[in-house]
């Protein structure tokens, strides 16, 4: 038997927000809708096409939730280390347009590492005075902040110091406007630091590769028929080297062996003819390296 006492679904009118997973409907226009804004070349890159059309329908739930423009949203809402947070920008506008405060004031006091930033502000419906934790140079420090590799807080103390005052503040008086999310800066804060190039080394992995590219080389000198390339070093010609000797022969001056032959090496230098006495005379001998005569 059907149930006919459920109560109505209430239509939501066609300027509401569109909440994309409050029902099939709001899903089925939620989805027209992000197709139209991941085709936009506005939007960043993670919003954009098939892949980014998941991202499209995520912040229109959340521009919905938090009463922002969709599109103030895809520019503000970075993903760092799988989060979701705020641009630190857009949190101090979120907090100033949402109504319920006066504008924030990041007041700046103190030096050296005692130097730090308080955000306050006044509730509107009440006119009590609130004020956030203060934020300092001590604080960043010790919370590790200020030494991470690339951190903006050894550059631009005092505007992080600002921006990580309203941060505080914010999720502490307005949680539901940021969702309960960090800023882009202190996610980056807190995330783990990247290894990028480690310079030290397994020994094992060094032994592994080396004995590796010795495999390699070794496959390197041996010829299709599996016999070993010679290895004799490039000589350079002489001067006159083209010319004729034992017969005719021509001098080989190249950097292998005939092809299909073994390496043979080279003839001995000729040296200059000299004169040996030997008892009471000399005895006449002949060079082979032209028409050279000589005695011993």
């Amino acid at each position: 038997m059907t149930d006919t006492n459920l109560p109505a679904v209430p239509e939501q009118p066609d300027n509401a927000p569109v909440m994309a997973f409050s029902s099939i409907a709001s899903f089925e226009k939620a989805q027209r809708m992000a197709r139209a804004l991941s085709s936009s070349d506005l939007v960043p890159q993670m919003y954009k096409g098939d892949k980014g059309l998941a991202n499209c329908l995520i912040a229109m739930e959340v521009a919905a939730r938090t009463g922002s423009s969709i599109l103030s949203v895809v520019q503000n809402l970075n993903i760092i280390q799988g989060k979701p947070s705020w641009g630190s920008s857009y949190v101090i506008g979120a907090l100033n347009s949402c109504g319920r405060f006066t504008a924030i004031n990041l007041v700046v006091d103190g030096e050296g590492d005692a130097r730090g930033c308080t955000a306050t502000s006044v509730i509107k419906d009440t006119g009590e005075r609130v004020e956030g934790p203060r934020v300092s140079i001590k604080m960043a420090k010790d919370e590790g902040w200020y030494g991470r590799a690339g951190s903006k807080w050894k550059t631009m103390p005092d505007l992080m110091l600002r921006y990580r005052a309203a941060a505080f503040f914010g999720r502490l008086y307005a949680p539901d406007i940021l969702m309960g999310m960090q800023s882009q800066e202190e996610a980056e804060d807190i995330a783990p630091p990247r290894v990028v190039n480690p310079t030290v080394q397994d020994p094992d992995d060094v032994k592994d590769a080396e004995a590796l590219a010795e495999r390699h080389t070794d496959a390197a000198e041996q010829n299709d028929n599996g016999e070993s390339k010679p290895t004799t070093r490039r000589r350079r010609k002489k001067k006159g080297a083209d010319a004729p000797t034992d017969g005719g022969q021509e001098a080989a001056a190249t950097d292998g062996t005939a092809e299909g032959e073994g390496a043979e090496p080279p003839p001995p230098p000729v040296k200059d003819p000299e004169i040996v006495e030997e008892g009471d005379g000399k005895v006449p001998f002949t060079v082979d390296d032209g028409d050279q005569d000589g005695f011993f």
